[in-house]
């Protein structure tokens, strides 16, 4: 075996390796010149098994470390009969561990390229992993999410600049409920094949979960993607027949333009997945753009939520929680705290958490912050109750923790392990949580409840459907927003929705919070109403534990 490879035989490794992965997609594609032991490896293999390069010498001893080690001696001998020039490839199974350590079936097929003389010089091939996913989606014939994910991969390795787009059809429930889902599928498929039509060779598009698809395009620009998106849904606001039946069809479509490549698909996806929330909550289907832009005050996003991302995982790191007390509105002593998360490191100091909160909230990553957010703050807590016995922590949902089936146990698992009184404390969710099923909250507020713990609805009056979720639901305190009271002192309409607010409130047997209580003055008028807390900076900013423990 020769040494270092010279410069253009590696060239025509690289030109061949490209060959191979052509033809070879959704697997993980290897090439080795034989004569100097240099192999070069997919990417995805790379980061799957954590190998240490994408160009390794060596790599056959290398990956055999990977292989489970009953299956290590059939891979030795077909690899040194190979290199011996005793077999042209091989075809075979065998189980390979994951950076996880879990293993994972693979078969792997392999062919020698053989110089003028017949000499072996080469051996490549392609390894599919049976433990990933295909990446066809079985209903539309299209790539599917994990197809997606792959592709996104893929070009952020390549620094590849793109536009994505995210598309999703609004209300379909509906039509499974009036036509069954065999003629949702077929609306499904019809819409799949019309965007593959549509976007042609400008672009692959992929089917998501549920009604939404997505296109990755190296050749439109910014502004071509909005106009054909304008053109997409004026299109199936006409209508389209679909089994004899007229279908009008809204759309939603978030836009990332991905020209950032030190973060990763996720961080990416979680970007984009904002941009077509917004679209669908906040702007009626109207293309909203992610917007990525380097300035002062907000430099680059999408690589400040990659380091948030990965601090997550990071058992926390930077994360952590600032009180901000609850007073009586009577005696205007501290009866509880609302805990309010915020991160910071050296690079980018406090980063506010509108910064990234409803960006993370689709992420699924922000499942375990949740639940971080909720256990650090009992734990907190239970540290005031001992001179407190009255006091109620308050903590902040999002309706992507109340959707997993498993939210009701993952709370009284979390009071179980900390021993927190579950009558002290108090969740509270936003009017946004109109997007889930109403069922499924009464559930989870009468199991709860059930138990002592407390609901308060944050931010009331801000949404066109507050009105609605407090007829549906049994919450203990409705908070009034800061916005309904800044000009309390000089406007006379402010005191009248007070009043009015504080009148629901009583309907529903709630009790009334008033946040953003800032000057004296405030706080004697709203003192006229039958409202129970205040909450603000008047009486005091949000402060860390051992701050909030002295200042009581």
């Amino acid at each position: 075996m020769e040494n270092r490879i010279p410069e253009d035989r590696k060239r025509i490794l690289d030109s061949l390796f490209e060959a191979f992965s052509i033809v070879a997609e959704g697997t993980y594609v290897y090439l080795c010149d034989m004569r100097y032991d240099f192999s070069r490896w997919s990417k995805t293999a790379v980061d799957s098994f954590g190998l240490p390069s994408e160009y390794m010498y060596g790599a056959g001893e290398i990956w055999e470390e990977h292989i489970h080690p009953e299956d290590r001696d059939t891979y030795h001998a077909s690899i040194d009969a190979i290199f011996k020039g005793e077999d042209g490839g091989h075809d075979m199974q065998y189980r390979a561990r994951r950076q996880s350590g879990e293993y994972d079936v693979c078969t792997c097929k392999g062919v020698v390229l053989t110089d003028a003389e017949g000499k072996p010089e080469y051996f490549g091939g392609a390894i599919r992993n049976h433990g990933m996913h295909g990446n066809v989606d079985a209903l539309t014939g299209l790539r599917n999410q994990y197809g997606f994910f792959e592709d996104l991969h893929n070009h952020i390795v390549k620094n590849t600049e793109v536009n994505i787009c995210m598309f999703g059809i609004n209300g379909f429930t509906q039509v499974n409920e009036m036509y069954g889902y065999n003629f949702g599928n077929r609306v499904l498929q019809k819409f799949g094949r019309y965007l593959l039509e549509y976007v042609g060779n400008h672009g692959s598009v992929y089917r998501m979960d549920g009604t939404k698809y997505a296109v990755i395009s190296r050749t439109q620009t910014t502004e071509e993607m909005i106009r054909n998106y304008d053109a997409l849904r004026e299109y199936y606001h006409k209508g389209i027949v679909v089994d004899g039946k007229l279908l009008i069809l809204d759309l939603s479509a978030g836009l990332l333009h991905l020209d950032n490549f030190d973060v990763d698909d996720q961080t990416a996806y979680s970007c984009l997945n904002f941009a077509y929330g917004e679209s669908k909550i906040r702007r009626q289907g109207e293309l909203v753009e992610f917007y990525n832009d380097l300035t002062d005050e907000n430099r680059d996003r999408l690589e400040k939520l990659q380091v948030i991302r990965n601090s997550i995982v990071q058992a926390y790191q930077g994360f952590f929680l600032l009180y901000q007390p609850v007073v009586s509105a009577k005696s205007e002593k501290v009866i509880g705290a609302e805990a309010l998360i915020r991160w910071r490191n050296e690079e980018y100091g406090m980063v506010p958490p509108d910064h990234f909160i409803p960006i993370l909230e689709r992420d699924p990553l922000f499942i375990n912050l949740g639940r971080w957010i909720l256990k650090t703050a009992m734990e907190d807590a239970k540290k005031i109750l001992a001179d407190y016995p009255n006091f109620v922590i308050n903590v902040n949902l999002s309706y992507a923790q109340l959707e997993k089936p498993d939210f009701v146990d993952m709370v009284l698992e979390l009071l179980s392990e900390t021993g927190f009184p579950a009558e002290h404390l108090c969740l509270e969710i936003t009017e946004r949580c109109r997007l889930l099923d109403m069922t499924l909250l009464k559930n989870i507020f009468v199991n709860l409840q059930a138990r002592g713990i407390k609901f308060a609805l944050d931010d009331f009056g801000t949404g066109f459907s507050s009105m609605g979720i407090v007829k549906e639901l049994n919450f203990d305190t409705i908070k009034i927003d800061r916005s309904f009271v800044q000009n309390i002192e000089a406007d006379k309409r402010e005191r009248e929705l007070v009043g009015f607010f504080t009148g629901v409130a009583d309907t529903f047997g709630a009790k009334v919070c008033v946040e953003g209580i800032e000057t004296c003055e405030m706080k004697t008028i709203l003192q006229q109403y039958p409202v129970t807390s205040f909450q603000g900076y008047y009486y005091s900013k949000p402060i860390p534990l051992e701050q909030f423990i002295a200042a009581l």
